[in-house]
This record gives C-alpha cells, structure tokens and sequence, in this order.
C-alpha cells in the first residue's frame, strides 16, 4: 500500500495572499452595499417625485418609529444635557464663568450632541427592527408575494419607511435639543447652583447664532437619510434564513453608525 503523499506547499496560497484576498473581498462588499444604497435611493426619490407610495404605511410607521422612540429619547437627551454640565463644572468654577454655562451648553448641544446622539439611539431601536422586519419578509417570500400581486414593494413598504425615518430624526432631534437644554440648566442648578434665569441669558446673549440651530437639524436629516437607506438595504439583501436576518440586523447598527459619523465630519467641515 503507497504512502499517502503530504499536500504539496503550492497549493496552499500563502497568509500574505489570504489577507490581501480578505481585504480586498471586505472592499468589493462595501463597494457593492454603498452602490446598491444608492439605487435604492434612486428608486425611492423616482417614488417620492411622482407620489407613488403608500399614505396609509407611511403614518403607521411615523408612529411606530417616532412616537414610540419618544421615551428613549426624553431619557438620553435631559441626561446628556446634565452630563454636559457634569464636564464644564470644574472650568466653570475655576474660571467663575457661569455666565457662559448656557452658552458652552447649547454650543455642544445644538450643533453636535443632541442629533449625533439621537440618531445613534434610533439607529439601535428603529434601524435595527426595520432590517429584521424587512429580512424576515424576504425570508417568508411575502416580498415575492407582493410582486406576483403586482404591488411594488418600493412604492408600498420601502419610501414609506425612508419618509418615516427621516422625518423621525428631524422632530426627534428638535425635540432632544429642548430636553437637553432644559436637562443642563437644572443640572447647573443642581450641581454649580446657576439659576436658570442666567442660563438661559448665556444661551440668548447672542454667541449662539441662528446656523448653529440649522448646523444640527441638516445633520439630522443626513443621519436619517444614512440609517433609512442602511437598514432597507440590507433587509432586502437577506440571505440564508434566520441567521441570515441576524447577520444583517448586526451589519445594519455598525454600517449606519460608522456612515453617521463619517458624515458627521463632512457635514461639520462643510457648514463650518
């Protein structure tokens, strides 16, 4: 009986070539889901020009993404207004500026905390449920359903969703912002014994302008626009049952949260 031969070292590529493949595949699957991300996007605007989508989804959807995210929301943005302030107090007294709490607070608060955070916390509860809701209809067929009952699935589950979300972020972060502010003058109070009257003078003084009101409200119609867009995308892309809806719920929260901060950036450079 003939020894069995070992593998021959040729046909085993070596690690340099493995990783350089991984990389490269990791590249080609990121070009692919940003390029599929703006079809649909493409697809979404060409129903939302010719009000081709469904009225009645996208109200059952505002309500389930925006007024039940409303707690979360009221929790997360009148603590981190107070935390906020937890972080200036120490300047603050050294510098004895409480005159400026107000000012230093909505600066943080208006242009940068309160959407980023916001759509961060909607991006864990909405985008995420949205993927699993989306992937669990394409597992189940009901999405190959619709097209053989000649509904379009962009026109009737997919704008809806698109409207709703960003919509959400907007009055989310309109919302967020008051709590927040409301959330730091009563932690200056609490904590540095400021009186809400002077807050509310640094924030009026006139340091704080009218763009960095805008500056965060065109911030967060870019997050919703970034979770809408990810979370459709990757719950149509399901592939390979349950665990398959799993894996894009999972890809969903790290694609839209790395997208929001990136655009963060380039938003904030461009505004600035």
């Amino acid at each position: 009986m003939a020894a069995k031969k070992p593998p021959s070292a040729a046909s085993t590529p070596p690690p340099d070539v493995g990783l350089l493949e991984e990389i490269g595949g990791g590249f080609m699957s990121a070009a692919a889901t940003v390029g599929g991300m703006g079809l649909l996007g493409y697809q979404i605007v060409r129903r939302l020009v010719t009000l081709r989508f469904d009225r009645q989804e996208t109200l059952r959807n505002l309500y389930r993404m925006g007024v039940k995210s409303i707690p979360i929301v009221i929790v997360t943005a009148l603590f981190t207004g107070a935390i906020m302030v937890i972080q200036a107090a120490p300047l603050v007294v050294r510098l004895g500026a409480q005159g400026l709490l107000g000012w230093g607070a909505g600066f943080g608060i208006l242009r940068e905390i309160a959407p980023l955070l916001t759509a961060l916390m909607i991006n864990g509860r909405v985008g995420a449920n949205n993927t699993a809701e989306l992937g669990t209809m394409v597992v189940t067929e009901q999405i190959d359903a619709l097209r053989v009952l000649a509904i379009d699935p962009i026109a009737f589950l997919i704008a809806p969703r698109f409207v709703a979300m960003v919509t959400t972020l907007f009055l989310s972060t309109i919302f967020a912002d008051t709590l927040a502010l409301l959330g730091a003058a009563y932690g200056g109070l609490g904590l540095l014994g400021v009186e809400p009257k002077t807050f509310y003078n640094g924030l009026t003084s006139g340091l704080l302008g009218l763009s960095d009101v805008t500056s965060g409200l065109v911030k967060s119609i870019v997050f919703g626009v970034v979770i809408a867009l990810s979370s459709c995308q990757y719950g149509l892309g399901v592939k390979g049952g349950a665990p398959g809806v799993g894996r894009a719920v999972n890809a969903t929260v790290v694609a839209s949260a790395a997208g929001i901060f990136v655009l963060d950036y380039f938003v904030s450079f461009t505004l600035d």
